[in-house]
């Protein structure tokens, strides 16, 4: 099978999910296994093959656009950690956050359950401040970071506290 945009994808019968052969993500700077959740059922095909040109399209501005977000989250982990301890990660400014963090290279797309329900872009990283929670970015409709954090699996904050006034609030 083939999905626009991404090209032959192979079936995972037991998630239901379709995997890319690796190709370029130039807003990761990497070839990345493009995965795509829930495609097989969607009325709205259409919404997925936008959602992923728009990614395929993004550049590094995005991200540099989410830097500030990022490094929050890097303060509220901060915060929790002494300064003595060895595995404490000292980042002075924003812009140098990026030396910290590994970013994923498995793009997931998937369809929000709630709310707007469009089409959401989410990657789990890893990162040298929070080792066992990492850092999740999201990415609406594969066009702007709509949030970031620990990976939690949800795709907005709105739905990760049941809270709508979360609802374009991207670090909380």
């Amino acid at each position: 099978m083939n999905i626009p945009g991404i090209g032959a994808v192979t079936k995972d019968d037991e998630l239901d999910w379709y995997y890319s052969e690796p190709i370029a993500i130039p807003v990761l700077g990497a070839d990345c296994q493009v995965v795509v959740e829930g495609y097989d059922d969607d009325p709205n095909k259409e919404d997925f093959h936008t959602a992923i040109n728009n990614f395929l399209s993004a550049d590094r501005t995005v991200l540099k656009e989410a830097e500030p977000y990022i490094y929050q989250y890097y303060e509220r982990c901060r915060d929790y950690y002494d300064p003595n301890d060895d595995d404490y990660v000292d980042i002075k400014c924003s812009n140098d956050i990026w030396q910290h963090i590994r970013l994923g290279v498995e793009p997931t797309f998937t369809r929000r359950t709630y709310g707007d329900k469009g089409i959401y872009v989410s990657l789990e990283c890893s990162c040298d401040w929070e080792q066992e929670h990492g850092l999740q970015i999201v990415f609406k409709n594969g066009r702007k970071v709509n949030k970031v954090g620990a990976y939690d699996g949800h795709v907005t904050n709105s739905d990760a506290y049941a809270d709508d006034n979360l609802e374009n609030v991207i670090f909380k």
